[in-house]
């Protein structure tokens, strides 16, 4: 995912409304303390190693606060940063910056804690055919900056949402009838899309290979030794995707299996910030 089109005009509505929940009535705090004309200069530094992502997120933050400001980006997003980076200057008057400040690192901080964490899933399956995947489970709001993060981090985006690949999950079968005429509903509905089916058992894997229109099974859930009998079963006739509590101390058996695709929600629910500082001085 390129940090462009769409996801600029995302990126400039979702600042719009970070700053105004942050802002609000006025920064009290710098308006009472920083003479109006009082001129400053800022590097955000790198205090933990890790991925950058979100740099031209935080250079819109700043501008939308004063489009006044010299933003200068020294790293650009999927560098691998470490303590100490500079990661870019900022110079202007002095309240700008303060005012921008918290907002912009939010945004650095997340993201780039959802890089980081991408790329150890990534570096984790190296030397195996097994790609990492996000999930849907991101932040309320923050879906396309988050799913922008995994790429920059070396990951691959799974769906966007609901409307851009039918996957067919337990309940939905549940609520079909079957496996057969929940897939062949969404044929019948949808013909263009690719579709994904869900299956728990080794059971329900041989339900799905006997069904035409499947292009991607996933592996809910399963132990290593039934997903590397599904590897066998399917032998490469569509694609398979592990899912399921899956982390960096169990990601590397799972791709060695033999699946496609793994899939970890964990990406975007439980990464960690990333430690990102902003330092200024007085001109």
């Amino acid at each position: 995912m390129e940090y462009s089109g769409i996801l600029e005009a995302f990126v400039r509505e979702n600042v719009k409304r970070a700053l105004a929940e942050d802002i609000g009535t006025g920064d009290i705090t710098t308006l009472a303390t920083v003479e109006s004309d009082a001129k400053a200069q800022g590097v955000i530094l790198c205090k933990q190693a890790g991925v950058l992502a979100g740099i031209r997120v935080a250079k819109e933050v700043f501008l939308q606060i004063d489009s006044n400001l010299e933003f200068e980006i020294l790293c650009e997003d999927g560098a691998r940063i470490k303590k100490g980076d500079e990661l870019a200057k900022i110079k202007g008057v002095s309240s700008s910056i303060l005012i921008a400040e918290r907002t912009a690192l939010n945004y650095l901080q997340h993201l780039s804690g959802i890089a980081s964490l991408t790329y150890e899933f990534v570096q984790a399956v190296h030397g195996t055919k097994a790609k990492i995947l996000d999930t849907r489970k991101t932040t309320p709001g923050m879906r396309l900056l988050e799913k922008y993060a995994v790429v920059a981090g070396g990951g691959e985006n799974h769906r966007m949402g609901l409307y851009d690949m039918i996957m067919i999950k337990d309940n939905h079968i549940v609520a079909a009838g079957s496996i057969s005429k929940a897939v062949n509903s969404c044929l019948q509905y949808q013909g263009r899309l690719k579709i994904e089916l869900e299956c728990k058992t080794l059971k329900q894997l041989r339900e799905a290979l006997e069904v035409n229109g499947v292009d991607r099974i996933m592996l809910d859930n399963m132990s290593i030794e039934t997903m590397r009998k599904a590897v066998e079963i399917v032998a490469g006739t569509v694609e398979l995707e592990a899912s399921g509590g899956i982390n960096l101390s169990t990601v590397k058996k799972v791709a060695d299996t033999g699946v496609d695709f793994i899939s970890v929600g964990a990406l975007t629910h439980s990464a960690k910030a990333l430690d990102i500082s902003l330092e200024i001085s007085a001109v």
